[in-house]
């Protein structure tokens, strides 16, 4: 029937129920992170951005910020600035504020300085916390749920086993009537036309082509010959040739659903169903962009194998291989290697549907058993 998730007062459900502490700019990231060794139940979100941005930079700052504190996962939010930057905490809060959730901002220069700002920061912590707990979970319909899908450190197998594998699970969900969202611009660069075949609308089609267009010509400006190479030495070393081999295996993790739009990055889907989100292969920065834009929880295949989780969201990790998840099983979920040993993937299919519905009820995945959970804001242009 659905999951068992926290209901905000704007309708949405998550599948955690975090009290995130986000540092407004660079220079306060020293009393988030003191606020959050003093208190162990919240968040942090620290980041190294600053006031020598241009415009383009700040807006986006803003906008990925404040929406990270509306996904749904989130149960409170406090922002804490400097006093003097130009991203301020009141221009986050506000958009936090818009759900109806509880936001608060310090500034470290009125509150005289950061001893104090720290020990405001603690008391306004707790306090969420404790109003946290006494919220409990009910029942939400799948259609409130948003899985957000990655790679990283992708090998010859992954477009074989890991991401077809993601694939029963994400044509499930769209079933269910939710959402899933498909990121990685420049990783589906060759391979864009046949996902822009299933485009619900021929305009959805020529958009996500057109956007691909527009980021290969980035990268051939940036690299020249290179531009159809533009791979990791982990894939090329774990047997990938090019990136349009990589795009090919990657779209897998799609399934067969009709693609319904394409967003911005970071911006939250208007419609259910499969949707494309621009956004760049860096890990860490695709799940701020999925989490910007309200996944509660993402499906993340790798060969090579990466510890990298979320600090929001639950990150279920799918090897391609056997001897990876062997080698890495304290890091790993999921062993998609078991399509080569025998395994159909109607009955591995069915095993991850089941532990994405045993997650969305509560159930810790091995990023968040290890605390290893990484941030970092996307960014257009160089520092001023």
């Amino acid at each position: 029937m659905g999951f068992w998730g926290y209901r905000r007062a704007n309708g949405a459900c998550g599948v955690r129920n975090h009290v995130a502490v986000i540092s407004s700019v660079v220079c306060a990231n020293g009393v988030v992170e003191a606020i959050g060794r003093a208190v162990p139940g919240v968040k942090t979100l620290t980041h190294g951005e600053g006031c020598g941005r241009g415009p383009a930079d700040t807006i986006l700052a803003v906008r990925v910020l404040g929406a990270l504190g509306r996904n749904p996962n989130v149960a409170a939010v406090l922002v804490v600035g400097l006093g003097c930057e130009v991203v301020k905490p009141e221009f986050i809060a506000s958009a936090v504020a818009a759900t109806g959730k509880p936001v608060e901002t310090i500034s470290i220069q009125q509150a005289g300085g950061s001893v104090k700002a720290t020990r405001r920061g603690i008391e306004i912590a707790q306090q969420f916390v404790e109003q946290a707990a006494g919220q409990r979970r009910e029942m939400c319909e799948w259609r409130h749920l948003t899985l957000g899908l990655k790679c990283g450190g992708s090998d010859g197998l992954s477009g074989l086993t890991a991401n077809p594998l993601v694939g029963r699970a994400a044509d499930w969900l769209v079933g269910e009537g939710g959402t899933v969202v498909l990121t990685e611009t420049t990783e589906i660069i060759g391979a864009e036309k046949i996902l822009a075949r299933r485009a619900a609308d021929p305009r959805v089609g020529q958009a996500l082509v057109a956007l691909v267009d527009k980021q290969h010509r980035l990268v051939k400006e940036m690299l020249g010959p290179l531009a159809d190479q533009v791979i990791s030495p982990g894939n090329m070393d774990g047997g990938i040739s090019s990136i349009q081999e990589k795009a090919l295996g990657g779209i897998a993790k799609s399934g067969s659903t009709p693609l319904q739009q394409v967003l911005e990055l970071g911006d939250p889907p208007t419609k259910a169903g499969l949707v494309f989100m621009d956004g760049p292969g860096h890990d860490v920065i695709a799940m701020t962009a999925l989490a910007a834009g309200g996944a509660q929880m993402f499906l993340f295949t790798t060969g090579r194998g990466t510890p990298a989780g979320f600090p929001l969201a639950p990150v279920i990790k799918i090897a391609s291989n056997s001897e990876l998840f062997a080698a890495m099983g304290d890091d790993l979920d999921v062993n998609a290697g078991r399509l080569l040993e025998g395994t159909s993937l109607a009955d591995a299919g069915q095993s991850l549907v089941e532990l994405v519905q045993s997650v969305a009820d509560g159930a810790p995945v091995k990023a968040e058993i290890n605390g290893s959970e990484m941030f970092a804001l996307p960014t257009v242009a160089p520092p001023l």
